[in-house]
């Protein structure tokens, strides 16, 4: 019999910490989790699902105006914002209410409170101590706003869903998916939506014609945006923000929003007692099994600041399960690539996109070709709608393969993932080309594009 009180503990109970305290329990191993918050972490509480529940209600008003072109007549309902907000909660209480059972069907201990590392085997929870053979970190991450005069006004993404009352002027602070995709909501929900990036475009790390694009779009449908440039100060008036940026002028709100980051969260774990290496801003360093510098301590997702997304912590669990208590019958233990992780953006429209953008693939592969089509989709003919389409081919001229393609467009994160599973096989454009398309859909188009922009 094991000394252990626990064959795994888990700190956590977010995406990562759940896939491996369930996977582990129906293995048959002792497992416990400790969870200060809601079951289900950012994603569900307070980051992809209630985010998508907005994207998709900022989405009907454009609807409905489009849909005059189509005949439709009469005036478009009025968005009742406490309605939205309460129907949001009960859903997000909803899944918290399943993790919860998943969890005790698996057989998990489940332990309310904030866990904290004493040594390599125990784990302190509200001053009640557990040992556990092995300890996985879950805790993934949380805003990061920085220190200036006013910045004690401003809110994070945790507080955009509960707004009260709805802002009607909304200054976002960021470039990066997190502040577009908020700003494409509450532009589409019927706010003033500013957003200012203190860099030349937004959405850093993108393909460049993407990035473009997307700033187009957004602009076009409302989105007021400011390049180049950063707060200096915030200050009260009355019940209004006056927010002075750095070139002296003045804008003037209801709400800030700071979208600037994220960092792992790590406060009270007891890292350096327990002798856990951490890296910048934290993080915690692992190696390809997500094995810390101490043994017995593992961590995955958003906390170790690797590629922080829901489906990679997903997947990062799987492989710690399968290295401490086997994999599956007949399969072999997993392992986790980075290459072609597919992502979407849910600005208005959408960003979809897998691989390379054209500036790595030039970089990596040397002698790259791309094919790009920009259109007005088929029901923008008659909506009355300027909004228009991107997308994407590059391929290495070596090897024929597509390393990289990416979409602007409604839908696009639907239409991606299929394509990333061809892409992840190695499909090649002659591949992509022998392939007939659904007509009359813009995902035909990936199939059609036959002429190389450029070489």
């Amino acid at each position: 019999m094991s000394d252990f009180d626990f064959d795994l503990f888990v700190i956590g109970g977010g995406s990562g910490g759940v896939r491996a305290a369930r996977m582990a329990a129906q293995r048959g191993a002792r497992v416990a989790l400790a969870e200060v918050a809601e079951m289900g972490g950012t994603c569900v509480n307070l980051g992809c699902i209630p985010k998508k529940l907005y994207s998709y209600a900022a989405h009907f008003a454009e609807s409905f105006e489009e849909s005059h072109g189509f005949g439709w007549v009469g005036e478009a309902p009025v968005l009742n914002w406490d309605t939205l907000k309460s129907n949001r909660a009960r859903e997000i209480s909803r899944l918290n209410g399943i993790y919860v059972q998943l969890l005790k069907s698996a057989g998990v201990h489940t332990l309310n409170g904030w866990g904290t590392l004493v040594d390599a085997h125990t784990v302190d929870v509200g001053g009640q101590h557990y040992s556990a053979k092995n300890i996985l970190i879950a805790t993934g991450g949380k805003p990061s706003i920085p220190e200036f005069p006013g910045s004690e006004h401003v809110i994070s993404s945790n507080e955009m869903f509960d707004l009260s009352p709805f802002p009607q002027r909304l200054l976002v602070v960021g470039g990066g998916y997190i502040a577009c995709e908020f700003a494409s909501i509450f532009n589409g929900l019927g706010a003033q939506v500013t957003q200012l990036y203190r860099g030349h475009q937004v959405l850093r790390g993108f393909d460049e014609e993407v990035r473009g694009f997307i700033a187009g779009e957004m602009v076009k449908s409302g989105v007021t945006l400011h390049l180049n440039t950063d707060v200096a100060t915030i200050a009260r008036a009355g019940k209004a923000l006056q927010v002075q940026l750095l070139d002296g002028s003045h804008i003037t709100v209801d709400a800030v929003l700071y979208a600037t980051g994220r960092v792992p969260l790590i406060e009270g774990l007891g890292l350096q007692a327990a002798g856990v290496v951490q890296g910048k801003a934290g993080a915690i360093e692992v190696n390809d099994q997500y094995q810390t510098s101490v043994p017995s301590i593992y961590a995955v997702g958003d906390v170790t600041a690797r590629v922080q997304l829901t489906p990679v912590a997903l997947a990062e669990a799987m492989v710690v399960v399968d290295a401490l208590f086997g994999p599956t019958a007949g399969k072999k233990p997993r392992g986790m690539s980075y290459d072609f992780i597919p992502t979407a953006v849910f600005t208005h429209p959408n960003i979809g996109t897998v691989g390379y953008s054209e500036l790595e693939a030039s970089e990596k592969f040397g002698k790259i070709s791309v094919y790009k089509s920009d259109f007005k989709a088929l029901k923008h003919t008659l909506s009355g709608s300027t909004e228009r389409t991107l997308m994407k081919l590059i391929v290495e001229d070596a090897t024929d393969r597509v390393v990289g393609l990416h979409m602007v467009g409604a839908d696009a994160g639907e239409i991606v993932q299929g394509f990333a599973v061809a892409m992840k096989a190695g499909a090649t454009k002659a591949i992509f080309d022998s392939t007939i398309g659904i007509h009359p859909t813009m995902a035909e188009e990936f199939v059609t594009m036959r002429e190389a922009l450029k070489r």
